[in-house]
């Protein structure tokens, strides 16, 4: 079965959004004080995460994306197919 591009990128979208999460939330748990601690280290760190966060998602190591994609595929394939067997019982 093809996968459509647009629903591979938008699950991999998806797992970069749950990757971002969990590195902010890895952010607050500050084990010790920061040294360097202002708004724009903060600022930095967060584009540097979700950059991280988008680079991790494509390499699709985590699973995912693979794991959405599978489930809309099914569920995008689940109503054709219950219109192809209404068709075939002839009503």
């Amino acid at each position: 079965m093809k996968t459509d591009p647009a629903l591979r990128k938008a699950a991999e979208a998806f797992e970069a959004v749950m990757l971002r999460q969990m590195m902010a939330s890895m952010r607050q748990a500050k084990l010790g004080k920061d040294v360097f601690g202002s708004s724009a280290t903060d600022n930095f760190r967060e584009m540097s995460d979700a950059k991280l966060a988008d680079n991790m998602a494509s390499l699709r190591q985590f699973g995912i994306a693979d794991m959405v994609e599978r489930q809309l595929t099914q569920t995008s394939a689940s109503p054709a197919r219950a219109q192809a067997e209404h068709k075939g019982n002839g009503r």
